[in-house]
């Protein structure tokens, strides 16, 4: 075989690999949020710190089981104290966007909270130039313009407006925004690098830790509530049980885009997938929906592809 053959193929594998990988991220990140509001709603499972813990704890479980016992992928040790310190911050701000996103949809649709979710972006672009001093295009930055002022038009808009929740849903994007600029670095260092099912290993259990006295603080009658709910709906625990599973693979799936495309890219398949992600919702929760509401999230991801295009353009 040539080596242009070779070459041809080589691509062909790999375009196949990341279209494999984005159809599972979105199928599982659409899972999880559906399955969130449907726990934390309909099944008026009020503990959004809880149902985060048990995510973490899935992660956790399923990673070790993944690389001890099935050796998905070789396992990697931690080689230095600066190493572990990164990981534990983005283990701390992936917990701060998870907790925070969930407490937003025991307030908000989750049309609206995808609709704030796609200005994601806007404060990736701020992160990146904060952290990395990096630069763009000033059309670049004036695509995100329609980003911002999307999710102003989309507040005005929501018959089912609520300002705690809107506050923790920003406070969520940013924070998620803040852990895919840390994580692309951390994942892009040679020195130190961690394949993401290694990362994912470690963060699952620091989060764990920080999380179980946010819990006991915050939710301490979480425990006889869980019991009892179970008795009283039979399919409560299974779907507990699995929306924690799906949790892993959302998250494993997001570390591996991320590490094979980019954190821009992450963001801007996120918003895509807020669109599939609203029109299921609707159908499902069936949720009141204006005409303002649905042109502001309009403005908001048409200003997303904008924001994409200058990139790819004024690079």
């Amino acid at each position: 075989m040539s080596s242009s053959s070779a070459s041809a193929a080589a691509s062909k594998k790999q375009a196949l690999f990341i279209t494999t990988l984005i159809i599972l991220w979105y199928s599982s990140n659409i899972g999880v949020i559906l399955l969130n509001k449907f726990l934390l709603s309909n099944y008026h499972f009020a503990f959004p710190v809880f149902l985060t813990m048990c995510h973490m704890a899935a992660c956790a479980l399923l990673s070790y089981v993944s690389i001890v016992f099935l050796k998905i992928v070789p396992f990697q040790r931690i080689k230095s104290m600066s190493q572990f310190l990164r990981i534990a911050t983005l283990s701390i701000v992936f917990c701060a966007s998870v907790v925070g996103g969930n407490i937003s949809l025991k307030y908000l649709p989750v049309s609206f909270n995808q609709a704030v979710g796609a200005t994601t972006p806007f404060f990736t672009a701020l992160f990146a130039y904060l952290m990395t001093l990096k630069r763009e295009a000033w059309i670049t930055y004036l695509c995100l313009v329609p980003v911002v002022g999307g999710v102003v038009i989309a507040s005005g808009g929501e018959p089912m407006f609520h300002l705690f929740g809107f506050i923790m849903c920003i406070g969520a994007t940013a924070a998620r925004a803040f852990k895919s600029v840390l994580q692309g670095i951390l994942l892009s260092s040679e020195g130190e690098k961690l394949n993401s099912m290694n990362l994912l290993l470690y963060m699952s259990p620091i989060a764990l830790v920080v999380l179980l006295p946010a819990a006991i603080i915050m939710e301490p009658n979480v425990l006889e509530v869980t019991v009892s709910l179970g008795i009283e709906h039979r399919y409560m625990t299974i779907l507990l049980l699995l929306n924690s599973a799906m949790a892993y693979g959302a998250n494993l799936c997001n570390f591996l885009v991320t590490k094979h495309t980019s954190a821009l890219t992450l963001q801007v398949l996120g918003n895509a997938k807020g669109a599939v992600a609203v029109v299921i919702s609707i159908l499902i929760f069936r949720n009141p929906v204006t005409f303002t509401g649905l042109a502001g999230y309009t403005m908001t991801v048409m200003g997303v592809v904008a924001y994409g295009e200058a990139k790819r353009r004024y690079k």
